[in-house]
């Protein structure tokens, strides 16, 4: 079985930003199929545009854009390639950085397929920085990926408290689906007065309702801004924000900067 040293992937890279015990690398997907092979080191796969087939050992994904898996170090897998353009973003980690920060991978077997958007909206600063790439953005990345392992430690090894069935249910909604609910749409879907979601959202997704939605809406406004086909008005409002104001104070209040000054960023 073919194994994939530090940096490599199977397409044409655009970019490469080493950040010592830190690879990111952005590259376009040029071959229609990929037999089984592993990585030597874990790494994060964002895709940011096109449809990829992954299968490993247990499992097997769809990959749409907006994806994010994580593949631990000697994962198997294969891939098939849609007849589309397909680009991935890759953050490839030294074992000399879990060392660094005390962490260990044992625990995160074979690949996860992770949904939350916050850990989105991470990876999403890591793009970023790595396209800034100043004397700050070694350590901004840094804190970001300890930031994005401690979560996924905490949703998929620390044992869960036992959720109230709404919690699975709500979940579903809101990634499953592209309708905008509001906060009262959805008590009543669920059956719960919306006091209560309000109340234990925090409690059971990280972060308040209405910061889980923008969240939501702006990585759909990310992934559109990558491909260059819309302008910053469609990209408005086919994301679900009122107007360009409201797009522009939400996305610098999340990123820090304007839409345009991003999109001058990741040209």
């Amino acid at each position: 079985m073919n194994e994939l040293k530090k940096g490599e992937f199977f397409g044409q890279h655009y970019k490469k930003s080493n950040f010592e015990d830190i690879l990111i690398t952005d590259t376009e997907y040029t071959h229609e199929r990929v037999d089984w092979h592993y990585h030597a080191n874990p790494y994060f796969t964002y895709l940011l545009q096109g449809k990829l087939y992954e299968a490993n050992k247990k499992e097997e994904y769809y990959l749409e854009p907006g994806t994010l898996l994580f593949h631990n170090w000697q994962d198997a897998h294969q891939n098939i390639k849609a007849p589309e353009y397909t680009r991935g973003f890759h953050v490839e980690l030294n074992s000399s950085w879990f060392e660094k920060h005390d962490l260990s991978t044992t625990q995160l077997e074979g690949s996860l397929q992770l949904k939350n958007p916050l850990l989105k909206k991470l990876m999403n600063n890591i793009f970023l920085e790595s396209r800034i790439a100043d004397p700050h953005s070694h350590t901004s990345i840094d804190l970001l990926l300890i930031e994005v392992m401690n979560n996924i430690k905490q949703e998929n090894i620390t044992p869960a408290v036992k959720k109230p069935k709404w919690v699975g249910n709500l979940n579903a909604l809101l990634l499953e689906t592209n309708t905008d609910y509001s906060l009262t749409e959805l008590s009543q879907i669920l059956g719960i007065h919306s006091v209560h979601l309000s109340r234990e959202f925090h409690k059971y997704f990280g972060t308040t309702f209405g910061q889980y939605i923008r969240h939501l809406k702006l990585n759909k406004a990310i992934l559109l801004m990558t491909t260059k086909k819309h302008s910053l008005t469609e990209i408005c409002y086919t994301c679900g924000f009122y107007d360009q104001s409201h797009f522009i104070n939400s996305f610098k209040s999340t990123y820090g900067i304007t839409p345009s000054k991003f999109l001058k960023r990741i040209s």
